[in-house]
Order: structure tokens, then sequence, then C-alpha cells
């Protein structure tokens, strides 16, 4: 028995944890690419400064915006059709969409191919954390989680690095390239069985997914997956991006630039999702390998706003600590997808995922309101407060999942 439970790199490392590992790497890549050529692409295309500023910004709500409906498009179609179909749908797509942007000379069109191509994104990681859940046995999900998130989030690197070699367009190129590749990679991806069994299993009534809405019990689960994954996309979406303005605020020299705040970021995540989900299983508890990693998050954060960081080199170590610690993303998206049926099971994380992404359309609006009238690290301390709160309410009331059997329906 205990050796059957002992982890081997060939019991993790099934073809649907390697597809689902390069096709996170993709979603991430493409995700962050507009993030790093919104400003050269833009003046490629002949805006001004202002425009730069209200155009792209404009462009990058249109993405986000595709990533919330997608997140239940993709989720729905995952439930009904399978995880499989997601996962060649969404991939499909947002490489199209991603090969388009490197043609586009026109404003309009470039919004509504961040649309599509945020449509698309939306679908991968829930699709993929699903899949793999479903797929490894119970003893070895969080080592899945942790191959997926590693290599995935090795994709943000991956695109700095592909603007720094190459210009704006090739690397939209890149992209959409990588993107078909893999859809020619996931031909021989099999179908979750437990999706198959609950499929072919017709005394057991579809859930809608509307669900999550009308019935308190698994509206409050739900709630309670997005918010244990705030502190992460706080540090991503405010921290990170804006840490040119926290280092000004903290007096350092002005050539601290927030691309380099986001790419020590996302340095340290890659190790993160890698260490989370080994603790996870070293713990035998997804529980207390979540809360270390916020307690770690928290202490971050206070290292930031309050711990005196007087060098360009310290606040770099600072995000680095920050990204390893927020480095629970495919772990709280496992735990999400342990929590519900197989019947709601892609709904709840497809969503999960690009919903936690887009609190930033709540928190950044705040932190930009508060700036001027308690000044960065102040605004900065408030969007903690919050966000942690609600966090560690959220793990308060959650269950604990590690070795939970996933073969059970959610009910009406």
């Amino acid at each position: 028995m205990l050796a059957a439970q002992k982890p081997t790199i060939s019991a993790v490392l099934t073809l649907p944890v390697i597809v689902a590992s390069l096709g996170y790497f993709v979603d991430v890549y493409d995700l962050l690419l507009f993030n790093i050529v919104r400003v050269p692409s833009l003046q490629d295309l002949g805006l001004s400064e202002d425009q730069i500023s209200t155009i792209g910004a404009e462009i990058y709500n249109w993405q986000q915006a595709g990533l919330l409906i997608g997140g239940f498009m993709w989720g729905i179609l995952g439930d009904k059709f399978g995880r499989r179909s997601v996962l060649f749908g969404s991939i499909l797509m947002y490489s199209l969409a991603n090969l388009a942007c490197g043609f586009t000379y026109n404003m309009d069109a470039y919004a509504m191919l961040r649309f599509i191509a945020g449509l698309g994104l939306a679908g991968e990681l829930g699709a993929g954390i699903t899949l793999i859940a479903e797929i490894l046995p119970k003893e070895l999900r969080g080592y899945g989680a942790s191959v997926v998130a590693s290599v995935g989030l090795a994709g943000a690197v991956a695109a700095f690095f592909a603007v720094k070699l190459t210009d704006w367009r090739t690397a939209y190129f890149i992209g959409g390239s990588m993107g078909i590749i893999l859809l020619i990679l996931r031909i021989n991806v099999l179908e979750s069985a437990l999706f198959e069994k609950s499929r072919q299993n017709r005394m057991i009534r579809a859930v809608p997914w509307w669900t999550i809405f009308t019935r308190s019990s698994v509206f409050f689960r739900y709630i309670r997956c997005m918010g244990i994954g705030l502190p992460t996309y706080m540090v991503i979406g405010i921290y990170a991006t804006f840490g040119n303005e926290f280092a000004k605020a903290l007096g350092l020299p002005a050539d601290v630039q927030a691309s380099t705040c986001v790419l020590y970021t996302y340095i340290g995540i890659v190790t993160g999702d890698f260490f989370s989900g080994i603790l996870s299983q070293w713990l035998r508890s997804r529980k207390q390998a979540i809360l270390i990693m916020m307690l770690m998050t928290l202490a971050g954060v206070l290292w930031l706003l309050f711990g005196g960081i007087s060098t360009p080199a310290l606040l770099y170590a600072c995000y680095g600590w920050l990204g390893f610690s927020i480095g629970y993303i495919a772990m709280f998206l496992t735990t999400t997808a342990e929590q519900f049926g197989t019947n709601l099971r892609a709904t709840v994380t497809t969503s999960v995922a690009n919903n936690v992404r887009a609190t930033t359309l709540l928190t950044l609006p705040l932190f930009q309101y508060l700036k001027p009238h308690w000044g960065v690290l102040q605004a900065g301390s408030a969007i903690g407060v919050i966000c942690f709160s609600l966090a560690l309410l959220s793990w308060w009331k959650m269950e604990e999942t590690y070795g939970k059997d996933l073969d059970y329906q959610e009910t009406i």
C-alpha cells in the first residue's frame, strides 16, 4: 500500500501533465505579452504618449473582459463536452488571435484580437488543472500541480526575453506558433475517465452552471476558492506591476523599472509553485501548505512596505520573495477542483482561475483612487489589509481536500 503511494517520475509525468504544463507555459507567455509590448507596439503604430496610456488601457480591458467571459464559457463547455475539447478549442482560439496580432495595424482590430485572445486564454489553466486532478492518483495530485505551475509560469520569463531579443510582432508570432505546435501534441491526450464515467451514467441529473450562484452551500465554497487566491494577483497586479512607483515612494533611484520587478516576481513564482505542491504532499495537507505560503506572502508585503528597503538590489530580492510566496496558484486551483463534483468541476475551476486574475479590475482602481490622498505605500497597505483579511477568512472555513476521492457528483 505504501509503495503504491510513493511518487515516481513516470507516475507524475504522464502525457496529460506534460501537455497541460506546456499549455500553461504558452498561456502565461501570451497573457503577459501585451503588457510587455504595449508601449513599443503602440509607439510603432504611431500613437502619442497620452494615446498609449488611454488606448493601451482600453485594449488591456478588452483582454480582461475576454478572460472573464471565457472563464465561464470554457468551464461550462468543459463540463458538458469534456476537458479535452476545451484544451483543443481554447489553444486554437488564442493561438490564431496572437498570430493575427502580429499583422495588425488598426487599433480597433488590435483591441478585438486581444479580446479573442483573452477569451481563448481563459480556458487553458482551469481545464488543464481539472484534467490532471482527475487523471492522476489522488496521492500524486500535488506533484502534478507543481509540474504544471513551474513549467507554465516560466512562460512569463520567456515572454520577457522574446521581446528583448526580437520585436513585438515576432514575439506574437512566436506565441501563436507555440500554440499551434502544442495543439498537434494534444491529439493523443485522452479524456478524463471520471468525466466519461459521469457522462455515461444517465441516472445522474445534470447540474446547471448557475447553481454556483443559487445554492448557498455551493456559492460559499466557490467564493472561498476565490478568496484564498486574492494575495496572488494583488502582488502581481499592483505591487509588481507598479514596482517603479513603490521604488520611488521608498526613495530609491529612478532607474528601477516596473518590468524588472515583474520579471523577478515571476522567477520567484516558478520556484514557489514547484515548492508549494511538494510542501502539500509532505504535509499531507492542502490547507496547511496554502497557509504557510500566505503567511510568507504577508511577510514579504511587510518587508516591501515597512522594511526600510534602501537599494534596488534589496527591492528586487523582495519581489523575488513575494513571487516565491505567492507560488501557490496551481495549488489553490487544485484545491478548487477537489472541492466540487465532476459535473461542476471544470466550470468552477476555470472561472475561479480567471475571476482571481480579474480581481485587479477592483483592487487597481481602489489603489489608484487612494494614492493621491494617502500615498503609494499607504494605499498599498490598505489593499493588502483587505485582500489578506478575505484570504485568511476564506482559508479558515475551507475544507481539507488532500487525498480526496473525486469520483462524485454535485446534486440539485
